[in-house]
């Protein structure tokens, strides 16, 4: 090859956000899938799959920016020069096919989704261009039960994915809180209730001497960025402090922190009509045995999509997170949802109530590996026929085949190495076992399987070469016609599935 022919070979390379997966980190992806699909089911929610394009009107979120849609959406124009981008979440998708298909649906209708989803935004830590999403929605159902209810499987889909008591928490609110707020401290314009309610949404992470400065004139971060604030009035300023202050009590149980809520501050008829939406909320819970453990109100949260009319959920990880150097790492939110009432109504000009929850799939393998408890790390691979000699391969095939007839996973190793590189290549793909049929092997009617686990679990405790080599730890000769019993017996006894 020349060094022009050099020059022109493109560099293999992802795009930024997007990622390859493979074994194991793909296997703890679709394992969350799975169990997860599997509480939405067992609730009552019929799945549901809608193309991975969509008219960029019917998503609605985003709007052109000068020639093409490129705000916060991938988009490509079509032949008949309409554009469409990349779903950037299920909700939307599910609001369009709802309008499209309401006088064949059963109502309230319940469906979940998952699969990949598109944002044309900044990666970072745990926030990706292509990630997947795990959702259910309630289409058709005004009920505070139905948002209870979302809320109660959200707390049930977070323990089957893998987390345990403690590492997660669904923090629940109102948009009509502040609703009821901004109109109390007579905030009418929209663009700056938008800003404000951007600036709550980043209380956590300033504290409130940086919201403070955000709901005012403005922020200069440590860069140097300079944030334009809400511009509001000192009065709404200490309005939105009374509030966030309010439900500041972490061992508050929920109907203490609407009451305190209550008490602090003018909410209006909005936020009056919130707290007793949210008090119904409660009720509903405590019915389904959510503890506050669980599930708590937290009226800072906000929400970053414009849609949600009413309660709104985000999921918080607790679990400690570190990063490939050891360094902790806060992965926040792992999903979240809400009521977005007016959402079908872009299509058909009529209310149509509907709540949901979507996971951060791609989110929460990712935290869960930064927490050493990836699931997915203990995949197995197959069991690995030993390829010695080509004119023997007939055996080697028939052995593989006869496993996988028992529902065993198998291979024949079809590379062109040796012995030795083929143990490596078998330890490499968390095989449990080697299958040899060398040629004393064939001629004697037996088959030698190696327990790779005990195999390496003996090592460790060897210390001479010598009494490695008589004692051949983890190897198994049988009969030939044993080969699936002794297999099974390695698999099923091994502490690693």
């Amino acid at each position: 090859m020349t060094t022009e022919d050099a020059a022109q070979r493109p560099e293999a390379r992802n795009p930024r956000g997007f990622s390859d997966k493979r074994g194991a980190a793909l296997v703890a992806e679709r394992r969350i899938v799975r169990a997860v699909s599997e509480v939405y089911e067992r609730w009552g929610f019929e799945p549901l799959e809608t193309p991975a394009f969509e008219y960029v009107d019917a998503l609605g979120k985003f709007l052109p920016d000068t020639d093409r849609p490129n705000e916060g959406v991938l988009a490509l124009q079509d032949d008949d020069d309409q554009w469409m981008a990349l779903r950037y979440d299920h909700t939307a998708p599910l609001a369009r096919f709802a309008a499209q298909t309401w006088e064949t649906l059963p109502k309230p209708y319940r469906r979940y989704a998952f699969g990949p989803v598109w944002r044309n935004e900044k990666p970072g830590p745990g926030r990706f261009r292509e990630f997947v999403q795990c959702d259910a929605d309630t289409v058709g159902s005004d009920r505070p039960e139905s948002d209870a209810e979302i809320v109660a499987m959200a707390c049930e889909g977070l323990k089957a994915a893998g987390l345990d008591d403690g590492q997660a928490v669904v923090r629940i609110s109102s948009r009509k809180l502040f609703d009821g707020l901004f109109e109390a401290a007579g905030v009418t314009d929209a663009g700056q209730r938008l800003t404000a309610l951007r600036a709550v949404d980043k209380h956590d992470r300033l504290g409130w001497d940086g919201t403070a400065l955000l709901l005012g004139e403005g922020r200069l971060d440590e860069s140097g960025d300079y944030t334009k604030g809400a511009q509001l009035a000192p009065k709404a300023v200490d309005a939105i402090q009374a509030f966030l202050t309010s439900a500041s009590d972490p061992a508050a149980s929920r109907g203490a922190i609407l009451d305190a809520v209550s008490d602090a501050v003018d909410l209006g008829a909005p936020g009056a009509r919130a707290l007793e939406e949210l008090a119904a909320i409660d009720a509903a819970l405590g019915a389904l045995g959510l503890s506050e453990d669980e599930a708590r109100f937290d009226p800072t949260i906000v929400r970053g999509l414009e849609y949600y009319t009413g309660a709104v959920f985000e999921a918080e990880l607790l679990l400690k997170t570190v990063d490939d150097k050891g360094r902790p790492v806060r992965f926040g939110s792992i999903g979240g949802g809400g009521r977005y009432d007016d959402l079908v109504a872009r299509f058909t000009g009529e209310r149509t109530p509907a709540t949901g929850f979507s996971f951060g799939v791609s989110r929460l393998a990712s935290a869960l590996a930064a927490a050493g408890r990836a699931p997915g790390a203990d995949v197995r691979g197959p069991v690995v026929v030993i390829a010695f000699s080509q004119d023997d391969m007939a055996h080697y095939l028939a052995a593989a085949t006869e496993l996988r007839a028992a529902g065993v996973a198998a291979e024949v190793y079809l590379g062109r190495a040796g012995m030795k590189a083929q143990m490596k290549y078998a330890d490499r793909r968390r095989a449990p076992a080697v299958v040899i049929l060398g040629g004393d092997e064939l001629a004697a009617g037996i088959v030698t399987i190696k327990d790779l686990d005990a195999g390496r679990a003996m090592a460790a405790q060897v210390s001479d070469n010598a009494a490695w080599k008589t004692d051949r730890p983890g190897q198994v000769t049988a009969p030939r016609g044993d080969l699936v019993a002794v297999v099974r017996g390695i698999i099923e006894g091994s502490s690693i599935k």
